[in-house]
This record gives C-alpha cells, structure tokens and sequence, in this order.
C-alpha cells in the first residue's frame, strides 16, 4: 500500500513539474515567433535594442543597439519589452519638479580635491 502512495505522489509530482515547464516553453516560443521588425528586446546578455529584422529560415535576428547592428540566434531573446514600458513611452513634455535641496556642502574638500592636496 505505501508503495502504491509513493508511486502515486511521485507520479503527481513529475507531472505538475513537466506542466509548468511545458507551459513556460509554450509561452517563450509564441514570444519568440511573435517577434516583429521594430519590436524592442532584451537579450541572454542583457543588450537592449530594437529588431531591424527576423529570419525565422535560419533562426535568426538583426539588433539595432544605436545604429550598431548585431546578428543573434533567436534562442538569444531574453524578453521582449512591452511598448508602455519603453522609454519613449514613460516620456513626456511636461516639467519635472524637484523638491530636494542641496545644502551643507564641504567646499574645502572640493578645492583640496582640484588642487591635488591629500588632506589625511
């Protein structure tokens, strides 16, 4: 009986592990293949750029890191950014207005700093 217990729990832990792994993988993959030209990406190394184009016959893809062109195999997306989260769109016109003070500022150590003097 405390086989059949141990066989079964097993069994139920193996196949709620496989599921969500499958269900991560099922997810990576339909980002990958939604993958557009202009669509903002991060990669494997953490370099942010922007798609210039996707080769889905060699698995490949063209990042624009400011006007730097990078050729990566798909398998390198770490993440597509949303386009609400982009720079661009945090953004705005408007004024930023900033409250903080700056005060209690130790000019002496700033002039023995330009002048090269070590005060120890």
């Amino acid at each position: 009986m405390q086989i059949i217990i141990m066989v079964v729990l097993f069994g139920g832990m193996f196949f709620m592990m496989n599921r969500s792994q499958k269900k991560q993988r099922d997810a990576r993959t339909q980002m990958v293949d939604n993958m557009q030209p202009g669509a903002r990406v991060v990669t494997i190394g953490r370099m942010h750029g922007v798609v210039e184009s996707v080769n889905k016959a060699d698995k490949t893809f063209v990042l624009d890191a400011d006007g730097v062109y990078f050729t990566f195999d798909l398998d390198g997306v770490a993440r597509v950014v949303p386009a609400e989260s982009s720079v661009e769109a945090a953004t705005t016109d408007e004024p930023v207005e900033v409250d903080a003070e700056i005060t209690d500022v130790d000019t002496d150590a700033t002039s023995d700093i330009a002048s090269g003097e070590d005060n120890k």
